[in-house]
């Protein structure tokens, strides 16, 4: 290996490219017209053209990739995570185009990327899991026959990838049809693939993971546990290492069945294996990602290993530098710095960073792809960049955390700081002497406490705030007017969003707005149809997810003339009520 193509973008491009230095090879980077100015773009050795700017297009196109491969004279291929990370024919044509693939075999990925092999596996092997579907089922009445049979609540999941895409938790009957068709489209948007299975769904779990390196030499190690049961629509917001509050048996039933899994499998490189932990401490095997992980930095943290430079060793033949589970040293949280607007049900919402500043100190991180001035893209995830802070226990490390997130400083457009802010001061996340969170806690006993959080009010503002630095009696003293008074005082900087804000709180009743930048999916109800308030009427897609808008308020529709892809702007009028 000698030169290093990194088929992905952002946080995870820069990553392995600073990986690549450390390592002493060649990078490649690809870019979409979106990121031609973009960091991994400026870091990397060489950077080349996707020419496009969907998904489909640029990360997603096999051939163009390979293409770009053979134009640099790169001979390995290290994919990132999401994309073609998992994808099976990409890392045989990576490797019969005559390259090396930075990852797991394409016979591996197929066996455990899928989750439907995955859990044949697991169930050799012997681990523990909720009933499911054993192949992937093809229409809304299988699931709703899987439904009367195993009852509710269920979880539609797409048989490939991961990062919450493709996944629809059902409570009523009712919804099955919608939330299938919905888990199809976000699955072929994300993954390429729409295959979906179903399975019995676990209420108030946490989701508890063991991180694997394997090499070529038959060492498998789980180089830590991680809890990432901070989520909102099934994507991870927190995650920390070692997974904290587990018992000695459930943590070595972790490590053994995710040993068992992946040497059942023939698996390489680095992967890991993901569980459910009921509240009555049951443990369910979940799936297996076969890739790196986005918050691989905080089992780096805890562990001493560098895992894409193992990846790198693992691809080269070599063995793993540690052969034995490594224990782990302290304490570590990742916080994902996100482009969503917490106040407004955590929608995605692309711009420009213009302010970036990030904290500095004795165990802290930031990885990041971008920089003040940068784009985030409406064709790609909202992931800014990752904070991680390490600390000697899990007490020490919330305290750093705290500080770091007052000093991180994102501005023009909205982001999830103020959420983590906000959850570094609820006891059912802090206390030393519980663990009361869970993969739906965010939505469902945090909700309102995050309303009516301090933080959240002032994350609302967001754009449409501007700070300034006055002097009062010889003391600095930071004073944030909003942007409505900047505006009657004759200021004309308030930002674009800053104005998309006040129009919707001046919006004529009955008006359905697009509530982000994206494209168009479809119409729930036709044209001229009586609805009734809060009633499904149109679907948008940003970022790969999927965003429902509803009628507010009863009466009869009448739509816009839009049609599926079209693209849309935050506060565009798409229909009206009346």
């Amino acid at each position: 290996m000698n030169t290093l193509l990194i088929a992905n973008r952002g946080e995870i491009a820069v990553r392995v490219i600073r990986a690549a230095r450390e390592a002493e090879l060649t990078s490649v980077a690809v870019y979409a017209d979106d990121d031609a100015d973009a960091l991994h773009v400026r870091l990397a050795d060489a950077a080349y053209a996707l020419e496009g700017n969907d998904s489909e297009a640029t990360y997603l196109n096999a051939d163009k990739l390979i293409a770009v491969a053979r134009r640099a004279g790169a001979d390995a291929v290290h994919p990132g995570y999401g994309f073609l990370s998992e994808n099976a024919d990409f890392a045989r044509a990576v490797i019969d185009a005559g390259l090396t693939w930075v990852g797991p075999s394409s016979e591996a990925i197929e066996a455990l990327g899928n989750k439907l092999t995955a859990r044949a596996i697991a169930k050799r092997v012997g681990a523990p899991m909720a009933p499911g579907t054993t192949d992937p089922v093809d229409n809304a009445e299988a699931v709703e026959a899987f439904a009367e049979e195993h009852g509710l609540p269920i979880i539609i999941k797409a048989a490939h990838g991961g990062g919450g895409r493709g996944m629809k938790i059902v409570h009523e009957a009712g919804d099955i049809a919608d939330a299938f068709d919905s888990a199809v489209r976000e699955a072929n948007t994300a993954f390429g693939r729409g295959e979906c299975f179903v399975e019995r769904y676990l209420s108030a779990p946490r989701h508890v993971e063991a991180q694997i390196l394997a090499d070529s030499h038959g060492h498998i190690i789980v180089a830590g546990t991680r809890d990432c049961s901070l989520q909102r629509r099934n994507q991870k917001l927190v995650e920390e290492a070692p997974a904290p509050y587990l018992t000695h048996e459930q943590r070595q039933r972790i490590h053994d069945s995710a040993k068992a899994i992946c040497r059942e499998a023939g698996y390489t490189s680095a992967g890991t294996v993901e569980y459910l932990v009921a509240p009555d401490g049951l443990i369910s095997f979940l799936e297996v990602n076969t890739r790196l992980q986005v918050e691989h930095p905080v089992t780096e943290a805890t562990s001493g290993l560098d895992i894409v430079a193992e990846q790198l060793r693992i691809a080269r033949g070599e063995p793993l530098s540690v052969t034995d589970d490594p224990p782990a040293t302290g304490h570590a949280l990742e916080f994902r710095l996100n482009a969503e607007d917490p106040a407004r049900g955590f929608l995605p919402f692309p711009g420009t960073v213009t302010r970036f500043e990030t904290p500095t100190g004795p165990g802290i991180r930031v990885d990041t792809g971008i920089t003040s001035g940068g784009c985030v893209s409406e064709h790609f995830d909202s992931l800014i960049a990752k904070l991680i802070v390490t600390g000697q226990s899990r007490e020490h490390a919330i305290g750093r955390a705290r500080a770091a997130l007052a000093e991180l400083v994102i501005e023009g457009l909205p982001t999830v700081v103020p959420f983590h802010r906000a959850v570094l001061e609820q006891p059912a996340f802090t206390d030393a002497n519980a663990f009361a969170v869970h993969t739906h806690w965010i939505e469902t006993e945090f909700a309102d406490t995050l309303a009516a959080s301090e933080h959240l009010a002032q994350a609302s503002a967001g754009p449409a705030r501007q700070r300034f630095t006055i002097e009062l009696d010889g003391k600095a003293v930071q004073l944030g007017l909003p942007g409505a008074l900047l505006a009657a005082l004759g200021n004309t900087s308030q930002s674009p969003a800053a104005s998309e804000h006040a129009d919707e709180s001046t919006a004529e009743a009955g008006q359905i707005k697009a509530t982000l930048n994206g494209r168009f999916v479809k119409w729930r109800v036709d044209e001229g149809a009586t609805v009734a308030k809060d009633e499904p009427v149109a679907v948008l897609e940003a970022m790969k997810m999927e965003t429902t808008l509803y009628a507010p308020t009863s009466g009869t529709l009448a739509r816009q003339k839009i049609a599926a892809g079209d693209a849309v702007r935050q506060g565009d009028v798409l229909a009206t009520v009346t």
